[in-house]
């Protein structure tokens, strides 16, 4: 039985709260905002035309591939999680990382 301070039901409230359909919405679309912010700190880089953005050209594909890598291999030993819920909130997490990891280094 769940009851309100038991460890269980607290798991299972919060658990419910992260995997909330308009939660989840919300987060991808922030994540979405974040990514396009990063893009527009990108964009000037790449059009320098100079061996920088080559280099940086570079980098961004290496580091999309190697982000897309690491979530396959997350999903595949069952890291994300047991529901669609689950793995879409740590999905959107560890994109989340990538982002802002790049809008340290570009800002």
């Amino acid at each position: 039985m769940m009851v309100p301070g038991n460890g269980l039901f607290d798991l299972h409230y919060r658990d419910m709260a992260k995997n909330n359909p308009m939660t989840l919405a919300l987060d991808g679309w922030s994540l979405c905002i974040e990514a396009w912010s990063v893009i527009g700190l990108r964009i000037p880089r790449l059009m320098a035309g100079n061996p920088d953005s080559a280099l940086e050209a570079q980098r961004m594909i290496v580091e999309k591939i190697e982000a897309a890598g690491r979530l396959q291999w997350m999903m595949l030993s069952g890291d994300l999680g047991p529901t669609g819920g689950q793995a879409m909130a740590r999905s959107i997490a560890h994109y989340r990382k990538a982002v802002a990891k790049n809008r340290r280094r570009l800002d």
